[in-house]
């Protein structure tokens, strides 16, 4: 086996914290460096997974090959591009950033060193995932739903940039078609942004996604339906399973989906160790992240608006 590659993470908080732990045990990878600007709590987590904890980002970019970016969405051009300009590969956690000129920046600065920057939308390594992927062609309905209960943090986002984002690049990655309407509404209730949204796109080949996010439910729900000219597939990525609904003749029967069960954190850091080391595109890129992060703004500015198109 090559020699595994040198990782840090930058930023362990409630995210951060699980990025370590999968890391400290991949094959393949080498965690050396724990960086985050409570040195009290990188430290702990660097005694714990038996590794360094560092003071500042010069000394954590002179430990590592490639890092987990898990620091606030307002940090991550200053804290991704810092490693990218010294040559490191990156993992930077969604959205990619506050705004699409950082977020476009960071996705040029790594093309120009020849570095992997991947976004952590964490879905698309859920194993139902592969569901949606081999069987949904023309997918010409979509219904998402992501529900939970306040999570206290993620404070500096609303619902949109926040949990929603996750299901638009997903379905982005599905349908592969502009976009030529889009309505949302959404509300602040906890906070000052929004705390529950939806939003309800139509795409030039004629698909049509309706889109919910809550972060102030009482219960958590991570749902997606897509509809074909053959049936739908109803997939829960929460517990990772999934059904069929096929015609036959004037029935709809249903078969059940099977599933490998897995972590997506682990699958999702394996395949950024394995791109780093190998130089292989990412599952998710930059400019994948980059895309979802723009309709996530435009629904955050209907929203804003107060207007339907």
């Amino acid at each position: 086996m090559n020699k595994p590659i040198k990782v840090g993470v930058a930023g362990v908080g409630a995210m951060g914290k699980n990025h370590a732990r999968v890391l400290a045990s991949l094959e393949g990878a080498e965690l050396v460096a724990i960086y985050d600007l409570d040195p009290v709590r990188a430290a702990e987590l660097a005694a714990t997974y038996h590794t360094k904890a560092v003071s500042s980002l010069e000394e954590f970019s002179g430990l590592v090959d490639a890092a987990a970016v898990a620091v606030p969405t307002v940090a991550h051009r200053e804290v991704a591009g810092f490693l990218l300009e010294r040559g490191k590969h990156v993992l930077v956690e969604k959205p990619l950033s506050e705004s699409l000129q950082e977020a476009q920046e960071l996705v040029t600065l790594a093309q120009a060193k020849n570095l992997i920057l991947q976004v952590g939308h964490i879905e698309r390594f859920n194993p139902v995932m592969r569901q949606l992927e081999e069987r949904i062609k023309q997918p010409r309905f979509i219904e998402a739903t992501r529900l939970s209960p306040f999570p206290n943090r993620s404070m500096d986002i609303g619902v949109v940039l926040d949990v929603m984002i996750h299901d638009l690049e997903i379905i982005l990655h599905l349908v592969r078609s502009p976009i030529v309407n889009l309505d949302a509404v959404g509300t602040p209730v906890l906070t000052r942004r929004e705390d529950i949204a939806n939003a309800r796109i139509r795409f030039e080949n004629g698909c049509v996604a309706n889109v919910t996010a809550s972060r102030i439910s009482d219960k958590k729900m991570r749902k997606i339906q897509v509809f074909h000219g053959e049936g739908y597939i109803s997939l829960d990525y929460q517990e990772q399973t999934g059904h069929i609904y096929r015609r036959e003749g004037l029935q709809i029967v249903r078969e059940d989906v099977q599933v490998e069960k897995d972590e997506p954190l682990k699958l999702e850091l394996a395949a950024f160790v394995e791109s780093a080391r190998r130089g292989l595109a990412p599952v998710v890129s930059g400019q994948q992240g980059a895309d979802a992060l723009q309709l996530a703004i435009q629904i955050t500015e209907k929203i804003a608006s107060g207007k339907f198109s």
